[in-house]
């Protein structure tokens, strides 16, 4: 059996937003959509399930649909539909979040926690409707990006769009910031320039996608400017985030903060295996 693709529905107009983008990406997976609404068991259960499916189901007549009611928190009750999903998708703000917030509570906690891909929905309809033809990954040194990088290389496989891959590289941002010694990376950069960075992170997730149309690009200056650029001419973001040593969840860290609040189009952060 197929593992489905999961979205959070509330009735917000954000979640059903989050349900259409759903909706084709699981046509274009091939995968099940299921639909979770999770309430407490005193709150009043309206219809929201069923307008989702309807939404769903016009925007997407293809789709195999499920559907769930838990009376649970709803964060927890995402996060635990996420251990067998094939990702999670929320909107970006949900009906009890503040007026004038930028990510709405329940979206940043799941995404802090969930072991699967999740994706928040964000951006106006032009980044949410495929009109850029683009996805757009960031990559650190190293391998810990390799998670991340296949996610976006199948994204731009089942959309036939290509991908820009974005490092970042600032000599004011190594670990080691004294006056006395240089930063990590001006040493490393010594040995390989960001250029051949970028090169070796990509490599061996390129070798299993040999079709992709992949553009290198590098950028001096902080990741978050780099990645909210890239961005701009987007349809997807994707980030990696690394496991909380010796706790439940994940280190998102600034820069991931930073674009869930304010990407321009739809960002997917995926822990890292």
């Amino acid at each position: 059996m197929t593992i489905p693709l999961v979205v959070g529905v509330d009735g917000s107009e954000a979640s059903l937003e989050a349900v259409d983008w759903a909706a084709d990406e699981a046509v274009r997976h091939g995968v099940p959509l299921h639909l979770l609404h999770a309430a407490p068991r005193d709150h009043e259960v309206s219809d929201v399930i069923g307008h989702a499916s309807e939404r769903a189901v016009k925007g997407a007549p293809t789709v195999r649909l499920s559907s769930e009611v838990l009376h649970d928190e709803a964060a927890s009750a995402l996060v635990d539909k996420g251990r067998n999903a094939f990702a999670l998708v929320l909107g970006s703000r949900g009906l009890g979040d503040l007026a004038g917030m930028l990510l709405g509570s329940v979206s940043l906690a799941v995404a802090a926690r969930a072991d699967c891909p999740v994706v928040v929905v964000r951006g106006a309809a032009e980044h949410r409707n495929d009109r850029f033809e683009s996805v757009v990954v960031g990559v650190e040194e190293g391998e810990g990006s390799g998670t991340a990088v296949r996610f976006a290389l199948r994204e731009a496989q089942v959309r036939r769009c290509r991908l820009v891959a974005v490092h970042a590289w600032s000599t004011q941002l190594g670990a080691l910031t004294t006056p006395q010694a240089p930063s990590w990376y001006a040493l490393e950069a010594h040995r390989r320039s960001p250029a051949q960075v970028l090169d070796d992170a990509l490599r061996t997730s390129e070798e299993q996608y040999p079709d992709a149309r992949v553009s290198h690009r590098v950028v001096e200056g902080p990741p978050r400017q780099a990645l909210l650029e890239a961005a701009s001419e987007a349809d997807l973001l994707v980030v990696g985030a690394r496991r909380r040593q010796g706790h439940l969840g994940l280190q998102l860290g600034l820069t991931n903060h930073a674009l869930l609040h304010h990407a321009p189009c739809p960002i997917a952060v995926v822990p890292r295996i």
